[in-house]
């Protein structure tokens, strides 16, 4: 179910179409689908650093940088589970702001925590070049969320009482929702989300941080990899509202198997 070519939060206003080319390569994609308040931010900044400028005016209210960095973030986030990242490829900065209608400095900021994460890897004087990943460590990530999750998954179907498994369910409809229109990003953000609120009935957050930090992981596209059908996206959400069955039924047997079924995916 956490497919490898498969995000927190709603999707950005601006979600990316296609990405920009290496340097080098083609020519950069058509600012569209970008907020007025990101297009128009500071753009003195940007000609003092020489980076992109735009003929469009200022917003007449400007955006914190930390605001646009965080857009910028989700819909980098999301297009590397959309596979318009590619692993391998090196991307600059510049190209990137440009794709947005922003300076390079909020991009910049977001590949670097990008990298943190493991997403990319930062290629000196060029920019930064995106992870390539293999079957392996996609099952060796399926392997560990099972050691950690269907642990806990047990114990609180013996704990938690039906009602408030029952408060998950609109969370469960949110990933056959992303499925039904073969959305990989919103799906992998609704995914999360309702592991997530599996998780935090357990108390522990840092158990869950955890958790949602290899799930993430998880998400990234292999190299080379299929791109995940729509069929396969019904059938891993399908799984969200039978694990929420078996919880409230606390039918141990079908938890845990359904659990491990579900990382195994990752798979696919």
């Amino acid at each position: 179910m956490e497919q490898g070519s498969a995000r927190e939060g709603a999707r950005p206003a601006y979600a990316p179409g296609p990405f920009p080319p290496a340097p080098g390569n083609a020519a950069r994609a058509p600012q569209d689908r970008v907020p007025e308040q990101a297009r128009g931010r500071q753009g003195g900044e940007e000609q003092a650093r020489g980076e992109h400028t735009h003929s469009e005016p200022p917003a007449q209210r400007a955006v914190q940088r930390h605001s646009v960095r965080g857009q910028i973030l989700d819909a980098l986030r999301a297009a590397l589970v959309d596979g318009e990242l590619v692993p391998g490829q090196v991307y600059s900065a510049p190209a990137l702001g440009a794709r947005f209608g922003v300076s390079a400095t909020p991009v910049r900021e977001a590949m670097q925590r990008l990298a943190v994460e493991g997403a990319v890897e930062v290629v000196p004087n060029r920019g930064f070049r995106v992870t390539e990943r293999g079957p392996r460590e996609l099952a060796e990530l399926a392997e560990v969320r099972a050691l950690i999750e269907v642990p806990v998954m047990l114990s609180l179907a013996r704990t938690v009482p039906a009602h408030r498994w029952s408060v998950l369910r609109p969370l469960a409809e949110a990933t056959v929702a992303a499925a039904a229109v073969g959305d990989r990003a919103a799906y992998a953000e609704s995914d999360r989300a309702f592991h997530r609120a599996v998780l935090s009935l357990s108390g522990n957050e840092q158990l869950v941080t955890v958790a949602d930090e290899l799930h993430r992981r998880s998400q990234w596209p292999l190299v080379a990899g299929p791109v995940t059908r729509r069929a396969e996206l019904l059938a891993d959400a399908a799984e969200h509202t039978a694990l929420l069955d078996a919880l409230i039924a606390q039918d141990l047997t079908v938890v845990q198997a359904l659990v491990r079924e579900h990382f195994n995916g990752a798979d696919r």
